[in-house]
């Protein structure tokens, strides 16, 4: 009796160390995964990421990735503020001479792209030198769309460096020549949330673009929303 017994019991733990390794190997695989999207996606902008206006080659466009003017409680979105401070920078030395704000324009109340324009328009810069694109829901859209709706083979990237990275390996992966202009960053002690929402994003972006780049370029290509110059 305790014989059998004992077996069962051995073929209980047998069974558990099974499972944990089974577990500790998926787990390893996808902490595998997740460094090498970041990797991937970091390597895409070396060399192509400047911090100084002087450094940035001309372009004729450069694309002004989108996100909310304001945040929780009515307080302004510094990611926001910044990027339209780079914008203004690069326009006024003449580093680009038309900029496509890109972004979501799905609700007109809080169109991003309608919000950068205005900034935008208060702080100088021509409303004639300014195209919006309402598709931007995402960065991918956003690239996707500069190509295949507006054209652009070659354009400068306007946001913080980490998503100028990010835009920059979908550029590449979709034949664009792009480099990024950064624009200055949030602490991350500030805007923890955005940075851990970036490691997935780039995991999202290197999936995508691996498993659905043909469907992503069809879909942007044919979809028109309401733009305005």
């Amino acid at each position: 009796m305790q014989l059998a017994q004992d077996a069962t019991n051995e073929r209980k733990r047998t069974i558990f160390v099974v499972l944990v390794s089974c577990f500790l190997v998926a787990l390893g695989g996808v902490g595998a995964l997740l460094l090498l999207c970041q990797w991937w996606v970091y390597a895409a902008g070396d060399s192509r990421v400047f911090k100084k206006v002087s450094d940035v080659p001309e372009n004729e466009v450069g694309l002004v990735l989108g996100t909310a003017k304001w945040v929780r409680r009515g307080k302004l979105n510094r990611f926001f503020s910044y990027r339209i401070d780079a914008a203004v920078r690069l326009y006024k030395c003449g580093k680009v001479r038309r900029l496509l704000l890109s972004g979501n324009g799905i609700n007109r109340d809080r169109s991003e792209p309608e919000q950068m324009r205005k900034e935008l328009i208060d702080r100088g810069i021509p409303a004639d030198a300014l195209s919006l694109d309402n598709g931007g829901i995402r960065t991918l859209d956003s690239i996707v769309r500069a190509k295949m709706v507006y054209g652009l083979n070659q354009m400068t990237i306007i946001s913080q460096e980490f998503h100028n990275r990010r835009a920059l390996f979908l550029c590449r992966v979709f034949g664009i020549d792009a480099v990024g202009f950064n624009a200055e960053n949030v602490p991350a002690s500030q805007a923890l949330r955005t940075f851990l929402r970036e490691l997935l994003a780039r995991v999202d972006a290197v999936l995508a673009v691996t498993l659905f780049r043909q469907s992503l370029a069809e879909r942007n290509g044919s979809i028109e929303m309401t733009n305005s110059n």
